[in-house]
């Protein structure tokens, strides 16, 4: 199905009238990206759009109201409203990542109560894991949470919540008691996860966090002062967060789509601007525009096999594809900004912001650092 803003995906279901939606989505992204970035806010028509959008079911079954996608499909969305947004982009990431693992791990209470809103784009999911004075692979969380009669009480403070402010739903990690084993790879044992309201008065999200790229993602804090939640908010068994965080990786979503779409937009506008200047019939300048094509394609095709799960191995796979993804969007963009020349100085060009929001992808969980750890230690003896 082709719209004026792209091509929605063939696994998209025929009965559903995503196309007309997505396109309206994608030409209000075109319009607010640059202005977003400058003021470091989501406009309420871009949030608006999003949410009438259709888009925000992919990952939840037909059954809850969604588009009962897998990864595949998930994976192209992401990727080409990144191309119009890297920030909407991670928003629309963290939103699938949560709405999924309700699925998988939800009670039926917990689908039916929020999977139908969060498909209908109601409501807003966002995830709630780091911390500022945590190390990436989230082992020592100051956030705790105290078992009560019938509930739990956190406390704590989460930092880099993509969607802070604007989410109706938190997934909240806390340690709900002390780790008793050897520590993992990725968290710890002792670790629950929680499903957490926004209204919930011991809650309270602060945006003021200034980012350099992917200044409009609503990224910033989430306090928890004595947040109060009974035992129908823990998603999964208790204390054994680790075996969902595992399985993430395995579903094959990837943040490596935001690359390609970043990567996507950054060789559309050298292109752009080579036809422009009357430079794109010149063997110099078609040769390095074929090139910024391959790597482009090269990484389409690995994201794409991570959203098949082309592996008896699929969580290395996705890895694979965060990494090689997010480091062709940095080498895809500066060569972009290279082919422009004087012009790629100018502070308000799209591709400076490009290269901004690049350069984040990398910096997400599990940042890239931390992929090439777990990677690393299956070489281990």
């Amino acid at each position: 199905m082709a719209t004026a803003g792209g091509v929605i995906p063939a696994e998209v279901p025929a009965r559903h009238e995503l196309a007309q939606q997505y396109a309206g989505l994608y030409a209000t992204l075109q319009s607010w990206a640059l202005p977003s970035d400058a003021t470091g806010e989501l406009p309420a028509e871009v949030f608006t759009a999003l949410r009438e959008s259709g888009v925000l079911g992919a990952a939840i079954s037909i059954e809850h109201g969604g588009l009962g996608g897998d990864a595949r499909l998930t994976n192209r969305l992401i990727e080409q409203v990144a191309a119009a947004d890297p920030a909407v982009a991670i928003i629309l990431f963290q939103h699938y990542a949560v709405s999924a693992r309700i699925e998988e791990w939800g009670t039926p209470a917990q689908k039916a109560r929020y999977l139908p809103r969060l498909a209908s784009g109601e409501w807003l999911a966002a995830s709630a894991w780091s911390e500022s004075g945590a190390a990436a692979d989230k082992r020592n969380l100051s956030t705790k949470a105290a078992r009560t009669a019938g509930g739990w009480v956190l406390d704590g403070a989460k930092a880099f919540t993509t969607g802070a402010g604007l989410a109706h739903l938190y997934l909240v990690l806390a340690q709900s008691s002390e780790p008793a084993g050897a520590a993992t790879t990725y968290g710890s044992d002792g670790q629950t996860f929680y499903l957490i309201e926004s209204d919930n008065p011991g809650l309270v999200a602060d945006t003021g966090m200034d980012l350099v790229g992917m200044r409009a993602s609503a990224t910033g804090f989430v306090d928890l002062r004595s947040c109060r939640v009974d035992d129908s908010a823990v998603l999964g068994p208790v204390g054994e967060a680790v075996r969902i965080i595992s399985g993430v990786r395995e579903s094959g979503a990837t943040l490596g789509a935001v690359s390609l779409g970043i990567a996507e937009a950054a060789r559309s506008l050298a292109l752009a601007h080579a036809r422009r200047r009357g430079l794109a019939g010149e063997q110099a300048v078609a040769y390095r525009l074929v090139d910024l094509a391959s790597k482009v394609a090269a990484a389409r095709a690995l994201v794409d096999s991570a959203g098949r799960r082309d592996s008896a191995d699929p969580g290395t796979l996705t890895l694979h594809s965060k990494l090689v993804a997010s480091q062709t969007c940095e080498d895809v963009v500066q060569e972009a900004l290279r082919l422009l020349g004087s012009a790629g100085f100018l502070r308000e060009h799209p591709l400076n912001k490009l290269a901004r929001d690049a350069r984040a992808v990398g910096l997400m969980g599990p940042v890239n650092d931390l992929c090439r750890r777990l990677v690393s230690t299956q070489w281990a003896d």
